[in-house]
């Protein structure tokens, strides 16, 4: 695969991701739990596959590269908010989330590059997909003491989400 093919791809990748949060709000507002999961499942594979994809081609688009933390947070926040109205997260610490994700895609909209991610800001993605996953997991899903902890474990992984994620954007905010 050529460079400009993969980048292509990768860009692809990431405007499917955005459209994935529209489905999987609904999926969580109506009951359906389990394509809510792979659907976000689904998500986040697609970041890890467009983020590679950007690697081998030495380098994502420009468009790409704005766009993806973008459709990052779309993917990560609708579930983060239909949580908090649903009384499991509290919506203090979501509006932390979502401040911070304003505040730093303000930032990185200015960044010629669209201000590459740092290793924190990652680890805080991948953390908090993973705590998501988690919190989502469908009650159908195995026995009942699988169903109580995943669930559980995932609302403890959210709270180091939330510190890396403010740890990350003082580190964002003391570059610029």
């Amino acid at each position: 695969m050529h460079a400009a093919q993969a980048r292509r791809l990768a860009d692809a990748l990431t405007v499917g991701r955005a459209v994935i949060g529209l489905p999987l709000i609904v999926a969580l507002s109506t009951g359906a739990s389990a394509l809510a999961w792979w659907l976000l499942l689904l998500g986040g594979l697609s970041d890890a596959a467009d983020g590679a994809l950007a690697r081998r081609a030495g380098g994502g688009s420009v468009w790409g590269a704005r766009l993806d933390p973008l459709t990052d947070k779309i993917l990560i926040l609708a579930p983060l908010l239909w949580l908090g109205a649903q009384g499991t997260l509290p919506l203090w610490a979501i509006w932390l989330l979502l401040a911070r994700e304003l505040l730093i895609s303000g930032w990185r909209a200015g960044q010629g590059s669209g201000g590459p991610a740092s290793w924190s800001g990652k680890a805080k993605t991948i953390l908090q997909f993973v705590a998501l996953l988690l919190l989502l997991w469908p009650q159908a899903w195995g026995p009942a003491d699988l169903v109580q902890a995943l669930p559980l474990l995932g609302f403890w992984l959210f709270w180091p989400s939330l510190v890396l994620a403010l740890s990350s954007a003082w580190g964002y905010l003391r570059k610029a």
